[in-house]
């Protein structure tokens, strides 16, 4: 389970959306969906992303977001010196919620479809 604790302690502050953003920045590709949300791109590439956030609301429990996430990936080929597929990284992009736990952190990621 992810944990954002700073962003938490953030909550209710003018820094929230510029702490989360860098708390969900540093997450690894392997702790974000990235690899669901893929559009024109076989695999994620491990590079820094960009966190957008596009709206947030309070429940009595949680704090929800819904976020967008900019990142890379490549198509695989062969490497055969026929290859026709480009190497290079293409721009992707993928829509997430997060709902963080008011008290303990914990935050679930799901892909919004």
């Amino acid at each position: 389970m992810i944990r954002l604790d700073k962003s938490l302690r953030a909550w209710g502050t003018p820094n929230f959306e510029a702490v989360l953003k860098q708390e969900v920045a540093r997450l690894g590709i392997d702790q974000l969906p990235l690899q669901q949300g893929l559009s024109g791109s076989a695999y994620v590439v491990d590079a820094p992303v960009t966190v957008v956030v596009l709206g947030v609301a309070e429940t009595e429990d949680a704090i929800r977001v819904k976020a967008g996430i900019f990142y890379k990936g490549v198509i695989a080929g062969c490497s055969c010196a026929d290859d026709p597929t480009p190497i290079g990284e293409n721009d992707e992009y993928c829509e997430v919620r997060l709902d963080i736990d008011k008290s303990s952190a914990a935050a679930a990621v799901a892909l919004v479809e």
